[in-house]
């Protein structure tokens, strides 16, 4: 998230030194009202469009960290599943391992009064 940070502060730095500069450079151009305000429009068409694609891109960066991010958890889910999946196995072996070696003394014990 640190970087949506810096993203947006270079954003609202970049707007807002682009404003600035282009008002100044517009009030201190010897031209006359019509032309200034004309001017002063273009500009502002200029940077709503600059806006308007950086918000784009941003945007798309945000859908793809987003779709990184669930394909990745994803990803987590599976593999955690997985490792439970074996981990059952592995007890459910150690479990009749166990049962096996109870009743196998059992067996032995019954089989040697049954001889004797």
């Amino acid at each position: 998230m640190p970087r949506d940070n810096v993203s947006k502060g270079l954003l609202v730095g970049f707007l807002t030194g682009a404003i600035v500069g282009a008002a100044v450079a517009l009030l201190y151009a010897p031209k006359s009202g019509k032309e200034l305000r004309q001017d002063i429009k273009n500009k502002a068409d200029d940077l709503m469009t600059d806006a308007e694609k950086h918000l784009e891109v941003a945007k798309e960066k945000a859908i793809n960290t987003m779709n990184e991010g669930k394909k990745k958890a994803e990803q987590m889910v599976v593999d955690a599943k997985q490792k439970v999946e074996k981990l059952m196995k592995d007890a459910d072996q150690m479990i009749a391992n166990a049962k096996s070696k109870i009743s196998h003394p059992a067996e032995e014990k019954q089989n040697q009064s049954d001889n004797a």
